[in-house]
């Protein structure tokens, strides 16, 4: 029986539940009457139900697509404005004990390089990234309790904190490892992490158990009820994300959004971030074995439907992705995207060598960070490096209440501002803080406060000078 309020897996997450709603979107997807009324009522920037949602993905009208486009874009230009905020993954560790067919770290593959970073090695890691010009990281780590305890990952967040290199500093350490007890999340919030990031790969519970046949991550409950521990635990900022490609789309994208409602009607939160990942190839494992896969444009209405439905949250797009789907779906939501990534353990520092291959999956774009912040600028984008939120305790449903009066633009916009002006004076190519200089004072004069106008400005100054680091 489907109950949003329940803490069980299989009543929130509702199997019968959502092939109603995806019988009911084909029942209605030419039933322009309803898609209007549904339309009308996204427009109120409140969003939309899992069933109502899945009307709008079955519709195949193209001017009623074209209206959803539209529509995600203005939505996500009054949450999030002209800001994108940076980042990147530093994986930790590739040991696993789970059998995942879809991951090249499944304990059965025997030809991977399997690596773990020592304390040092992370220091040599993080450097690299800082002297790149990122402040926020995501670390990621197989799932291993003799590789990988929570005492090494807590270790890891300790030393990244600590590690200082000219003006360059990781400010926020934002987490995705394996499903784990509230214990371990009350160490994880006491560490000073940002958002808690796990992807749920599949919210169809007989698919989950065949594609995790082995490990801990084959109990199908304990995997989807992890959000529901990390906030018992104190973690407040949560991500979701399912791996589009492993199920059918429109289940994937029906459960999603019934966990964000479950999250909303039990902790009066609803997920932070929602990464939109397709399954790509990765050493020993072929895409094209899984059936499922979306096309572009599939995933473009995807996002686009995303933002329509859950306005408040943050969208996360990877490197997994190629710089011409990311210019497309950053305008129809996204509004987080990594940079010069690498899904290797390691391999900032120095390259990793061709026959000690740890990556997890291939990246399709390679561009370093300068390439992606002046591309992103020239797209009239504001590359934010920003992390006051998490620093300010603007987090969970403080975050949330800001975030949905659009009360977060006074802060969001100058901040990113100033940390796009930090990146430009330690890390920009020439040409890059050229476009970036011109950009910024433009866009000073677009927040809206005069007082928050000048004293933006003040401390644009300031870093001029030599200064770092400041916030509203």
């Amino acid at each position: 029986m489907y109950n949003k309020y329940s803490l069980k897996a299989e009543e929130f997450i509702d199997h019968e539940e959502v092939l109603a709603s995806l019988a009911y979107a084909d029942e209605n997807r030419d039933n322009l009457e309803l898609i209007d009324q549904l339309l009308e009522k996204a427009r109120l920037r409140k969003g939309l139900s899992h069933r109502e949602a899945s009307v709008l993905l079955a519709c195949q009208n193209p001017d009623k697509i074209q209206e959803m486009y539209d529509l995600a874009e203005q939505i996500k230009k009054d949450f999030y404005g002209n800001r994108i905020v940076m980042f990147a993954p530093l994986y930790l560790s590739n040991y696993c004990v789970n059998g995942c067919v879809y991951c090249p770290y499944h304990l059965k593959n025997k030809h991977i390089a399997r690596k773990k970073l020592t304390q040092e090695e992370i220091v040599r890691e993080v450097t690299a990234l800082q002297d790149m010009g990122h402040k926020r990281l995501a670390i990621e780590s197989g799932e291993d309790p003799v590789h990988n305890p929570i005492e090494y990952i807590l270790e890891s967040i300790q030393t990244i904190y600590s590690i200082r290199h000219k003006n360059g500093a990781i400010r926020r350490v934002n987490v995705n490892i394996a499903a784990t007890t509230v214990e371990n999340y009350r160490k994880l919030k006491e560490a000073g992490i940002g958002t808690y990031i796990l992807f749920q790969e599949t919210y169809h519970k007989e698919s989950y158990e065949k594609l995790h046949p082995t490990g801990p991550k084959h109990n199908y409950a304990y995997h989807t009820e992890a959000m529901d521990r990390a906030m018992e635990g104190g973690i407040d900022d949560v991500g979701l994300g399912v791996l589009f490609g492993l199920e059918l789309y429109r289940y994937e994208f029906a459960a999603l959004l019934m966990h964000a409602e479950h999250l909303e009607a039990v902790h009066g939160v609803g997920p932070h971030t929602i990464s939109v990942p397709r399954i790509k190839h990765a050493d020993d494992i072929d895409p094209n074995v899984f059936d499922n896969g979306i096309d572009d444009e599939t995933f473009a209405k995807i996002c686009a439907l995303i933002r329509i439905c859950v306005p408040y949250t943050g969208m996360i797009i990877s490197t997994r992705e190629s710089k011409a789907v990311r210019e497309k779906v950053l305008r129809l939501g996204v509004s987080q995207i990594s940079g010069a990534s690498r899904t290797s353990v390691g391999g900032y520092y120095e390259p990793e060598p061709e026959e000690e291959c740890s990556e997890q999956f291939d990246v399709s774009d390679k561009r370093t960070l300068d390439e992606v912040v002046r591309w992103l600028m020239e797209l009239g984008y504001i590359p934010s490096f920003c992390t006051a939120c998490y620093r300010e305790g603007r987090t969970g449903d403080r975050f949330m209440a800001l975030c949905k009066s659009g009360q977060i633009q006074n802060c969001c916009h100058p901040n990113a501002l100033m940390t796009l002006k930090e990146f430009l004076m330690d890390y920009a190519s020439e040409e890059t803080k050229k476009i970036g200089e011109a950009l910024i004072e433009a866009e000073l004069k677009n927040i809206p406060r005069e007082k928050t106008r000048l004293i933006a400005a003040d401390h644009i100054k300031k870093i001029e000078e030599g200064i770092r680091d400041f916030r509203f």
